[in-house]
């Protein structure tokens, strides 16, 4: 399960960076450019383990901005500003939210495929696998304001450290039960 959690945060961070591939060359330049949104972002759904019933996450509104840096030593990282709103809706009960997640943050990607994330704002969809939940302390799907800082190991992906110097704004399961 541990995995899936990590697998289900790694695919959101490679579709929030899908936009990156698909950037204009008009926006070729001196140094890196931000590149524009790709328009939503592919929706999922999360098992019932996560929340006690399918959770369908999707984002019928994506204006976040990436800027993609490539270091020396191998590692990317990748910038993020702009706004994001996320939709969650319990497939059970058809009962959904709609959150604004806007914040600014940055990933890096580590030459040996380690990860390191910090984000600052309204951060969302923050996912955790039911065990890291408890290990951290954390929901298993919430939008957190303040400061979020997460590492994860090389494969086989495991968080290694996270940190919230702010609160939980909404725990996504509880708002749907």
């Amino acid at each position: 399960m541990r995995r899936l959690g990590v697998i289900v945060a790694a695919g959101a961070l490679v579709c929030a960076l899908g936009g990156v591939v698909t950037a204009s060359p008009a926006l070729a330049g001196r140094g890196p450019q931000w590149q524009p949104p790709t328009p939503g972002g592919p929706p999922f759904t999360l098992p019932a383990s996560y929340c006690g019933f399918k959770l369908r996450v999707a984002f019928p509104v994506n204006h976040e901005y990436t800027k993609v840096l490539h270091h020396a030593d191998g590692s990317t990282t990748f910038l993020f500003t702009g706004a994001v709103t996320a939709s969650y809706t319990n497939l059970q009960t058809g009962k959904a939210i709609t959150v604004p997640e806007n914040g600014p943050g940055k990933a890096t990607i580590h030459a040996d495929g380690s990860i390191t994330e910090v984000h600052t704002g309204r951060n969302g969809p923050f996912i955790l696998s039911p065990a890291d939940a408890t290990r951290f302390g954390l929901p298993t799907v919430s939008v957190d304001a303040g400061k979020l800082a997460f590492s994860v190991s090389a494969p086989p992906r495991v968080i290694t450290s996270l940190s919230l110097d702010g609160h939980v704004l909404v725990d996504v399961c509880a708002a749907l039960t």
